[in-house]
């Protein structure tokens, strides 16, 4: 009795699992904690408006994604935010692609969220949007909930910092592979002062980048990062000569070349390998890794190395 009474119990029990996780993936993200619809939440986004996102694509199969709302120091609007998943999407669909610089219009870089369409939509309706102003966008643009990531974009992208980084703009600089910075700028994890902690990713990838202990230190005394504390706790590459913007950008596209030599679809398969070791079990990581081989072997590039027959030096 009790052996038929605990297999029925268990075979209900997994049946009743498996319509959950059906249920979950059938409903959009956050919409059954809050009762928003996507789309919904977009056409809140739509009515703070401002600033732009801008994205010109270079021959070298550089990308250049300027934050422009210089006014409020490039925090993001909820139109920006919107724009940044379309620039995004453009920039997976770009198959000459093979970097990508951000930077910040106004010689800085990006101070978060726009404060004063926050407090309107936290007035208006407090129910929850708040949150999903801070964070549903970014998230899911940033970490997870669309295909296409920034965090995971086929390009290796650095994040030219000039000016201040703070609060959600240090959390994007993350989100890049590398970052550079000019003379005079800071990266700043203010969230603590604001009675908040990183809410777009920036936390866990800060402790990937730095370590677990400087992160602490990082978040929870807030401490200005400037370029050379950022140089030795490695969350900056490289300091730049020049703090002037055109300048800068010149520097950050000769640097970000020496790792962009070559053809694009090895390029893009190099991150996509490296990606996939970072964020997924090992197993899952070689099983990717030689999917991603298979996508390069035998291909022009390939072809083309082995007629030339080069001498590793």
């Amino acid at each position: 009795f009790f052996p038929e009474m605990a297999a029925s119990l268990w075979k209900n029990l997994l049946q009743t699992t498996k319509k959950r996780i059906i249920q979950q993936r059938r409903v959009p993200l956050y919409n059954g904690a809050h009762g928003y619809e996507e789309e919904l939440i977009k056409k809140k986004l739509q009515q703070f408006a401002g600033g732009s996102i801008s994205l010109s694509k270079e021959d070298n199969g550089i990308g250049i994604l300027t934050l422009n709302n210089p006014k409020l120091m490039n925090a993001f609007t909820g139109t920006m935010m919107l724009e940044l998943q379309e620039r995004v999407t453009e920039l997976e669909n770009w198959k000459d692609g093979k970097g990508l610089i951000i930077y910040g219009a106004g010689n800085t870089f990006c101070s978060g969220s726009d404060l004063n369409a926050v407090k309107a939509i936290s007035n208006s309706q407090a129910n929850g949007l708040l949150e999903f102003f801070c964070n549903f966008y970014m998230t899911k643009i940033m970490n997870f909930g669309y295909k296409t990531l920034l965090c995971r974009l086929p390009l290796i992208s650095v994040a030219l910092v000039q000016g201040k980084a703070v609060g959600g703009g240090a959390e994007l600089t993350t989100a890049c592979d590398f970052r550079l910075m000019t003379p005079g700028s800071e990266i700043r994890f203010v969230h603590k002062h604001m009675g908040l902690v990183p809410g777009w990713g920036g936390a866990a990838r800060l402790v990937r980048i730095v370590g677990s202990a400087a992160a602490l230190r990082l978040l929870s005394g807030a401490v200005r990062a400037d370029p050379e504390r950022a140089l030795h706790l490695g969350l900056s590459e490289q300091t730049l000569s020049s703090s002037d913007e055109t300048k800068a950008l010149e520097e950050a596209q000769a640097w970000l070349s020496q790792y962009t030599e070559g053809a694009a679809s090895v390029i893009r398969a190099v991150k996509k390998v490296v990606t996939a070791g970072r964020e997924l079990p090992l197993e899952a990581a070689l099983r990717t890794e030689k999917d991603i081989f298979g996508t390069v072997w035998g291909g022009p590039a390939n072809l083309q190395a082995l007629v030339r027959r080069p001498k590793h030096k």
